[in-house]
C-alpha cells in the first residue's frame, strides 16, 4: 500500500495499529472489521489493497487537494524512537523531486511545526489544514531545522 501511494506522490499518514490503540480504535470505526491493510480516503474506508477503488477514490481526490510533496510522520513517534528532537509537530522523510517544499527549501529531517493559521501538532495535522485549501495557495510553513525555528511561504 505504502508504495502504491508513494509512486503516485500520495502523501498519507501511516499509523501501526499493532502498537497504538487509538489507531486501532479508529481503523475498526472507520472500516467496522479488524484485517488490515486498511486506507480511508476522504472519509471512505478500503479494506485490502483494492487498486481499482483505490485509483478510483484517489483520482477523485488528486485533482482538488493541494500538496506539500513529502512523505510525513509524528514528529513524537520519530522522537520516541531517536531519544531526542522536538516532540510535536509533522517530521519531514522524503521529499519528491520539483515538489512544492523542495522548492520552498524543506528539508528532511525539518519538523513542521504551523502551517497557515494553525499550529500543527501531528502529520495529520498538515492533511487537515492542506485540506481547507486550493492548489496554488500561498501557506506560511514554520518548521524547526537543527533546533531552529524558522518561517517560509510555501504554495501548495
Amino acid at each position: 500500500m505504502k508504495e502504491f501511494l508513494s509512486r503516485r506522490g500520495i502523501e498519507f499518514t501511516e499509523k501501526n495499529v499493532a502498537a497504538d490503540p487509538i489507531a486501532a480504535q479508529e481503523m475498526v470505526q472507520a472500516s467496522k472489521q479488524r484485517g488490515v491493510p486498511v486506507t480511508v480516503i476522504d472519509g471512505q474506508a478500503v479494506i485490502g489493497f483494492d487498486q481499482p477503488r483505490l485509483a478510483a477514490l484517489l483520482g477523485q481526490r488528486q485533482s482538488q487537494k493541494p500538496k506539500l510533496g513529502v512523505s510525513i510522520a509524528d514528529a513524537a513517534r520519530i522522537a520516541e524512537k531517536r531519544g531526542s528532537g522536538p516532540a510535536v509537530g509533522a517530521y519531514v522523510g522524503r521529499i519528491k523531486p520539483g515538489s512544492a517544499a523542495e522548492k520552498a527549501g524543506l528539508r528532511k529531517g525539518d519538523v513542521i511545526t504551523q502551517l497557515g493559521s494553525g499550529p500543527i501538532r501531528t502529520a495529520a495535522d498538515v492533511h487537515a489544514v492542506l485540506a481547507n485549501h486550493h492548489p496554488g495557495d500561498r501557506l506560511s510553513l514554520s518548521f524547526m531545522r537543527n533546533g531552529r525555528e524558522m518561517r517560509i511561504i510555501i504554495q501548495v
